[in-house]
């Protein structure tokens, strides 16, 4: 499993990658290559309120669908509409395609996530 340095991580796949106050989210590669060959990604609206849990994208495989999971409070700026045309971007380089782009109300939640090497070790352990 490929774990991209320099991101931080949750239990459940999604990865943060923080650029000032803007949290970019997406899931790992350890989520798209259990779920297979993605082939439809539905994405939150902008401007959307969203509490760190709540699930802000599903994402469907020809195995199963998932619920993508916010990692931080703050309002949805923008979204990835390149994965409307091509969700299988998401198989294809999971840690370049982001699903949505958060505006932080909180900074302080990034800490309660897990760096590269500590998602390494809980991958280990699943």
């Amino acid at each position: 499993m490929n774990v991209e340095k320099g991101l931080l991580y949750t239990k459940d796949h999604e990865w943060v990658k923080v650029e000032g106050d803007t949290a970019y989210i997406g899931i790992a590669d350890f989520a798209q290559s259990n779920l297979g060959d993605i082939v439809y990604v539905e994405l939150p609206e902008e401007d959307d309120e969203v509490s760190a849990k709540d699930s802000i994208a599903s994402v469907e495989s020809v195995k199963a669908a998932a619920e993508v999971f916010s990692p931080v409070d703050g309002t949805v700026v923008e979204i990835n509409e390149d994965l409307d045309d091509d969700p299988g971007l998401l198989n294809k380089a999971p840690y370049e395609h982001w699903i949505a782009k958060v505006e932080l109300s909180d900074k302080s939640q990034l800490d309660e996530l897990m760096n590269d090497a500590e998602y390494t070790d809980f991958l280990k352990e699943a």
